[in-house]
């Protein structure tokens, strides 16, 4: 940002010293040159938990970002090694991980935080007043959450800045795109609930589905748990089985109910059972709908084609198509199939995505195109 002031400046003193000498040349056309400035200018961000899972692959995509200067790297340990140390595929020269007391939060205009869940909050608390332009885009799950009592139910922390939560917005980019550009805290949605409610949200809107009883059965790359993997989950050949878990109570089925209420007055009931599987990354949902009246699921299918037209992370497969993670994979997309069953009325909608891409870093690349009005897909694999 100093640069292109810097390059503004020197260029409207020479103009002026022609102008205070009589010397009518037309050298230069201002708006012009502002335009070109801007479009070339970079926005200077920032990556807070820059080492786990999440944060390389953001580190890895913003590196490539051709709008984007990555000013600061920061986490708790490993202070002054270079990023390539922990992520080979990152080849460019970046600076090296650092604390977050070493930032100049004034100098950023946006910031990523990768952190667990109630610790963003208690950051954004502190600096959100000190540089009003400044955005920021938070992967956990801090302000997810509309209601601070069911925050603290799900994730047992108490809610520290609870009257930021009115300036947050909870984005999946293709359902937020008129919205963005008023918050100045995006919350990046969960892995699980992106890949729900993608092609659950236009159904429900629509009124085309028996919201009594949906069946939702998601099974996740064991990426998703982070890298403190075996601490949290201690069954036995954890790299080579499959695990069922959060069977009563995952985090995420607040956030999905949340989002439901949001659309309809009708009380969406639904079972929701997460699966770790023996891979590092995907996710694919499998969920289980009636429609309503007859509706077949070639309207289904149509009525999300329709819903996504014109997006393009979102693949809508051709009716009854086989489909699995390995598509999507190092990929923003999400890939959809709607499949018959032999009992009438009954549907399987598939659905795919990276759980590390479109479920986290890539959504929060998405993120951050729009709101800084980038191209969309600016930086992202399709």
């Amino acid at each position: 940002m100093s640069e292109k002031n810097t390059v503004i400046g020197k260029l409207e003193e020479a103009s002026n010293f022609l102008k205070d000498n009589h010397l009518n040349l037309t050298i230069f056309n201002w708006s012009d040159i502002r335009h070109y400035m801007s479009i070339n200018n970079k926005i200077r961000v920032a990556v807070i938990g820059a080492t786990g899972y999440t944060g390389l692959d953001l580190t890895l995509m913003l590196s490539k970002h051709p709008r984007v200067k990555i000013v600061y790297l920061c986490a708790t340990k490993n202070l002054g090694k270079e990023i390539f140390y922990f992520d080979k595929r990152i080849k460019k020269k970046l600076p090296k991980i650092s604390s977050i007391k070493t930032m100049n939060w004034k100098e950023l205009d946006l910031i990523f935080l990768s952190l667990p869940n109630g610790e963003a909050q208690k950051l954004i608390k502190k600096k959100f007043s000190i540089n009003k332009k400044l955005r920021f885009i938070d992967l956990s799950a801090d302000f997810r959450i509309t209601d601070p009592k069911i925050y603290n139910k799900y994730y047992n922390i108490k809610h520290k800045a609870k009257k930021l939560i009115k300036n947050s917005l909870y984005s999946i980019p293709e359902l937020n795109k008129n919205e963005i550009n008023k918050y100045r805290i995006i919350s990046n949605p969960g892995c699980y609930p992106t890949s729900i409610q993608i092609p659950l949200i236009p159904l429900i809107k629509k009124n085309l589905l028996k919201t009594h009883s949906i069946t939702i059965d998601s099974k996740s790359g064991f990426s998703g748990a982070g890298k403190n993997l075996k601490k949290k989950f201690k069954h036995k050949n954890l790299y080579s089985s499959t695990y069922a878990y959060g069977i009563e109570n995952h985090r995420h089925f607040c956030e999905i109910d949340q989002e439901f209420k949001k659309i309809t007055k009708q009380k969406v009931n639904f079972t929701f059972n997460p699966h770790l599987l023996p891979t590092f990354r995907g996710i694919l949902s499998s969920i289980y709908i009636h429609s309503k009246n007859n509706i077949s699921p070639k309207i289904i299918r149509n009525e999300l084609i329709k819903f996504y037209k014109g997006s393009k992370f979102i693949k809508i497969l051709k009716l009854n198509s086989q489909i699995g993670s390995g598509n999507v994979q190092n990929t923003n997309n999400c890939e959809i199939s709607v499949c018959e069953t032999k009992i009438k009325n009954k549907f399987i909608i598939f659905t795919a995505i990276d759980n590390l891409i479109k479920g986290a870093s890539g959504q929060a690349v998405q993120n951050m195109n729009l709101l800084f009005k980038f191209n969309e897909s600016l930086g992202l694999k399709k």
